[in-house]
């Protein structure tokens, strides 16, 4: 199989990938329950639900889970899933450059034993007299 094939095959499988989460966030998070989840469930319970404080991050366009500025609950929902997606994608490929990168960077520097990664004498070949 090419080399060519394979880099084929894996960016298919990222497109495909980013396609799948993509129809996930905004198709599916607006059917999320908007029951309390298990934490705010058992501040409630315990009766300190009213203690609680907002978040630092709560000013943010996307806080909620929901857009501001978009009035369709379901709409806001799901643009903010797609847009959670698209940060973690775009974060993750970022890393992902950084890391093949610095990989490149290091396998192309000289190795101690010479340029082929092995002793100018191989252990296999017969000394000579």
């Amino acid at each position: 199989m090419s080399s060519r094939r394979v880099r084929l095959g894996f960016g298919a499988f990222v497109v495909v990938g980013l396609a799948v989460a993509l129809a996930l966030a905004f198709f599916v998070s607006p059917q999320a329950s908007s029951d309390p989840d298990g934490l705010k469930k058992v501040a409630i319970d315990q009766g300190f639900a009213e203690t609680e404080t907002d978040h630092a991050l709560d000013d943010t366009p996307t806080a909620g889970y929901e857009v501001r500025g978009v009035d369709d609950g379901r709409l806001s929902t799901g643009l903010a899933g797609v847009i959670g997606v698209a940060i973690t994608f775009a974060v993750a490929g970022g890393l992902l450059l950084v890391v093949q990168r610095r990989r490149a960077a290091g396998s192309s520097r000289p190795s101690p034993s010479g340029p082929s990664g092995l002793s100018s004498r191989s252990p296999a070949s017969p000394a000579s007299p």
